[in-house]
């Protein structure tokens, strides 16, 4: 494959998150306003990993080892248990731009824990900077002091969820880079969402969602969210992900993270009628401004060699 090709491939999998992780945030929304969060997740993501693993496992992919399945299971549990979860969780009761613009911390978050990594990249002043900045536009939305009645009105964990995803999120990411996976990009990412998949059963069970829950009293604007986070957020948003974990700088990757909220945002407001004021407006522009410092800035050290690209049919498959 030649570095041209490569490169297309890296652009068109970090353009999908961008649309598609941007969307995303909505159709949760819509998800948890009758189905538990932790167990509409978890449905969510046992369908496209057992789709995924099958459709591998036919087409000659070789059956992950023990170690395989225990990094890809740790990553898996990080980034849809502490990541997802939270988030679907947290959507309840905070509205989907805001969980968007909270999860815009994630490069932050990222560029600390891979600097901390050995051999990783350090942050540079430019980069210091914006993770202080970052944090400023985080203070400035949850804080104390003025708040709107808005912002002040919603509910205090979930707030504080939101950070916590976005921290966990960024472990897993970061952990991917050093961890024995399968050489197969949807092989890795059905694993990664069969592990996954169990957690958030799991968590939905010591959380007694299942108790009195009836999939007849489940809406059908949820049912739509659900079968799209299932089939265009997982099967195309984590595989692209998954790619350009391999393949691309931490940096490039978590670019995403600062355009998901600008598409969330307007998608909340068109389709959800969600309000958007000025202290919202202000924090988005601080926040999304740190951590466009933090990622066009060059590191310090080279960063390591990414794996071998997988096969073209293995990258972006039709969804």
């Amino acid at each position: 494959m030649t570095t041209l090709n490569k490169k297309t491939l890296i652009w068109i999998a970090l353009i999908a998150i961008y649309l598609i992780w941007g969307s995303t945030y909505l159709a949760i929304r819509y998800v948890v306003e009758s189905m538990p969060p932790f167990m509409s997740m978890g449905m969510r993501f046992i369908v496209a990993g057992v789709a995924l693993y099958a459709w591998r496992i036919a087409k000659g992919d070789s059956v992950p080892t023990r170690n395989q399945w225990r990094d890809a299971g740790i990553i898996g549990l990080l980034l849809l248990v502490g990541g997802n979860g939270l988030v679907a969780w947290a959507e309840q009761f905070v509205p989907s731009g805001i969980a968007a613009l909270l999860i815009s911390t994630v490069p932050i978050w990222m560029v600390v824990i891979e600097s901390l990594r050995p051999g990783g990249e350090k942050p540079t002043v430019r980069a210091i900077i914006g993770l202080v900045l970052g944090f400023g536009g985080v203070a400035l939305m949850i804080g104390p002091g003025e708040l709107s009645q808005e912002i002040g009105a919603l509910h205090p964990l979930g707030l504080i969820a939101l950070p916590a995803a976005a921290l966990l999120w960024s472990f897993g990411s970061v952990h991917s880079k050093s961890s024995d996976l399968p050489e197969s990009t949807l092989m890795t990412t059905s694993v990664e969402m069969l592990v996954g998949s169990a957690g958030l059963f799991l968590v939905s069970v010591l959380r007694s969602e299942w108790s009195g829950f009836s999939f007849a009293a489940v809406h059908s604007e949820s049912w739509i969210g659900l079968v799209y986070l299932s089939i265009v957020g997982s099967l195309g948003g984590f595989v692209a992900y998954a790619y350009l974990l391999k393949n691309a700088p931490i940096s490039l990757v978590s670019t995403y993270a600062y355009v998901n909220p600008v598409i969330a945002i307007l998608l909340g407001t068109w389709i959800a009628q969600e309000s958007l004021n000025g202290r919202t407006i202000l924090a988005a522009v601080v926040i999304l401004g740190a951590v466009i410092l933090i990622t066009t800035g060059k590191s310090r050290s080279k960063p390591a060699q990414p794996k071998s690209t997988p096969d073209a049919e293995e990258v972006l498959p039709s969804t």
